[in-house]
């Protein structure tokens, strides 16, 4: 990767670790489901600005079905489940718990795939993963019951086996542009987002946010959605899938920074232990390390 990639890919994990932090300040003032509404009515205008700048606007398909599916895995439902979860834990475990959509990707892969298979090293990663998910969130079950930190440590990982989902769906459509695919499932998400927002949010009848939960807002839909993208997509197009996916371990970092520093959170010694062991399984899983090493002690044998 050139310095250009590795400062596309640097932005893109404060971009996206910056998403935990925002949903944090927003939710304590808006309804989740508000939240994730806002969010994707921002980007939508963004995204299709950049479809119309690229004359892309008529490869939209006139089947809106794909849009309306990647809508529900991959944004309507993960946001409002993210957003929800912080009304009980913090900023950085759940960018943390969220950074396991790789583990639920490749058991789905394996499942309905045939070119994309769990080898040992995947394997490996894969219990290293849970086991770390087991340590975060096992004392909230013997302390808390099931409610309190559990139910938002659960909506987070049910919001990354979404993720999974709909990257593994989204494969499908690769022929369509990024701008296309990602102006039209927000398109979408708008539509699925506004009969339950006006039912049962109702934010007419809500308080008039602060001027900082509007800013977070604001934020989430142009920089952490629309920017995001663009940027994911520039490092998937320039450096490859596996590269770009060096961005998982970096997100967790940025969120966890951002709520040390601004929101005043702190993290749990078993918190740190699971976010070591997730950490674990993700470079197993990626596996350039261990391919590092062995060429290290390979060329170490030679004159």
């Amino acid at each position: 990767m050139s310095p250009v990639d590795w400062a596309m890919l640097l932005g893109l994990s404060l971009l996206w670790g910056a998403a935990f932090y925002f949903a944090k300040v927003a939710v304590a003032e808006v309804p989740a489901m508000t939240i994730s509404l806002v969010r994707v009515s921002v980007a939508a205008p963004i995204m299709l600005a950049l479809c119309w700048r690229a004359a892309e606007l008529r490869l939209l398909p006139p089947n809106w079905w794909p849009f309306v599916v990647m809508g529900i895995l991959s944004n309507a439902v993960p946001f409002a489940l993210i957003a929800w979860s912080q009304t009980r834990i913090g900023s950085g475990l759940a960018a943390v718990l969220n950074a396991t959509t790789p583990l639920f990707a490749i058991v789905l892969a394996h499942l309905t795939t045939t070119d994309d298979r769990i080898t040992p090293a995947r394997a490996t990663g894969l219990l290293l993963g849970l086991a770390g998910v087991a340590v975060m969130i096992g004392p909230g079950v013997v302390v808390g019951g099931i409610g309190g930190h559990l139910a938002g440590e659960m909506a987070c990982l049910a919001a990354a086996a979404l993720y999974a989902v709909g990257a593994l769906y989204a494969r499908r459509y690769r022929h369509l542009s990024p701008n296309v695919i990602g102006g039209g499932q927000a398109v979408a998400s708008i539509v699925l987002l506004l009969p339950p927002v006006l039912l049962l949010d109702r934010p007419w009848t809500l308080p008039m946010p602060s001027g900082a939960a509007i800013a977070a807002l604001l934020a989430l839909g142009a920089f952490s959605t629309a920017l995001a993208y663009i940027l994911y997509f520039r490092v998937l197009a320039r450096a490859g899938a596996t590269n770009a996916l060096l961005v998982t371990f970096l997100i967790p970092v940025s969120a966890l920074l951002l709520g040390i520093a601004f929101a005043g959170e702190r993290l749990e010694p078993h918190q740190i232990v699971g976010m070591a062991g997730i950490a674990a399984g993700l470079v197993a899983i990626d596996g350039r390390l261990a391919r590092w090493l062995a060429e290290r002690r390979s060329g170490g044998g030679t004159p």
